[in-house]
Formats: structure tokens, sequence, C-alpha cells
């Protein structure tokens, strides 16, 4: 589905899809895949857990590194520490989003693996009670819903102007809208029917609202 000429969004298994892609497509991959925690889906309405959709956080197989790491030349990886076969891979950029939570029971922040011959950086951003930042009223829906201003911050410090950015797991849409508001060109893929629709509102929703000013 094309929300713009940039954004392409796909409701279509990424492995599937990789495979079907040329070495080197994208100057650049932001991917949160799932770490392999729990099996239930989070309902999008009201966040009771639903047995259906089992499926949905199952941690994705070496294969599914390999294929990102041939169609990409450099790769952002959340919840990079979940996963094995990226430890060979070497690295030294960690990202690590501090999240400022105040709850004992809830992380302190996220790690994120990079293709990167950089230092590690921090982004501070608090994110408990408010998904946006000060005076935000919008709503997660999806159980690992990032902010905006995350992965606008990451294409700031780690896009150039040009690259074409690739994500395999959708999930709420968040970096569809940083790459809108910035300009990139991106193709995302998200399996889960109920999360691409709700997803595909959001981003035609926050469109919709920039033109009116």
């Amino acid at each position: 589905m094309n929300i713009t000429d940039k954004i392409r969004i796909y409701n279509e298994d990424c492995l599937e899809a990789l495979k079907k892609t040329p070495d080197n497509a994208y100057e650049l991959a932001i991917v949160d895949p799932p770490y392999g925690y729990g099996d239930a889906k989070t309902d999008i309405l009201n966040f009771r857990q639903k047995e259906q959709h089992k499926n949905w956080n199952i941690a994705p197989r070496d294969e599914y590194f390999i294929e990102l790491m041939r169609v990409s030349n450099n790769q952002i990886i959340w919840g990079g520490n979940y996963f094995p076969y990226i430890w060979t891979r070497g690295g030294r950029c960690f990202i690590y989003w501090h999240k400022g939570n105040p709850v004992s029971n809830f992380a302190d922040g996220e790690l994120a693996w990079t293709s990167f011959k950089q230092n590690a950086r921090q982004f501070d951003f608090r994110y408990y009670g408010n998904l946006e930042g000060s005076g935000s009223t919008s709503k997660k829906f999806h159980p690992t819903q990032k902010p905006v201003k995350l992965y606008e911050w990451l294409l700031d410090n780690y896009a150039k102007e040009g690259d074409r950015i690739l994500d395999t797991h959708l999930g709420s849409g968040s970096i569809a809208i940083a790459c809108h508001n910035r300009g990139y060109d991106l193709t995302a893929y998200e399996i889960d029917k109920d999360y691409f629709e709700a997803t595909t509102k959001r981003i035609q929703d926050h469109i919709a609202q920039l033109t009116l000013f």
C-alpha cells in the first residue's frame, strides 16, 4: 500500500519479502523484531490478552538477520541484546534509549545494536505515562510501541538525505510518521492484519492533520 509516494507499507511476512529483495536495496534498516517473550497478542483496543495470534511474539530465526543484512547497507536493531546471531557481527555503536521510568518493574531503557563504526550513544526521552512527550494525547495501541521522537532522532543521526529506509516489523507505525516528517523513503512490513489496519489509520490521520496547517 502506498501511503504517499515515499511511504509504502505492506501486510506481509517480512522474511518472504526480504527473500525477493535485491542485495543492498536499502541504505538503512531500522527494525524492532519481537524478542520472543510471551505468546499472546495484546488487544489493540484495551490491552487484554488474546489467546489467538500466538505466533506474534516469536523471535526471528538467524535466516531473518542474514537476509536483513544482505538487503541493507547498515542496520539498527532494537533488542539486539536478545539475538545471539548478531553478537557475532561485532559492532560498538550501541544505542541506549533511556526512558527514565519511575516504576521499578519497568525497564530503565532499551538497547539497540547497530552496524555503524561509531561511539555508543544515548537518547534520553521520558516514556512512562506519556507516549510522545509533554502535552501529548497520543494513545499506545501496540505493546512495543515506540515514540516518533525516537525514530526522528535515529534518522537525524544515522540516515543521510536520499537514504532508503527499511522496517521489517512496522508495529504501531511510529517510524513511518518519522520518515514522513523528515522526508525519507520508507518500505515497511507488518504481518498482523489488526495492527496493520490500526497503523495505517494512524499514519493517514497524522498526514491528514498536517495538511490542515
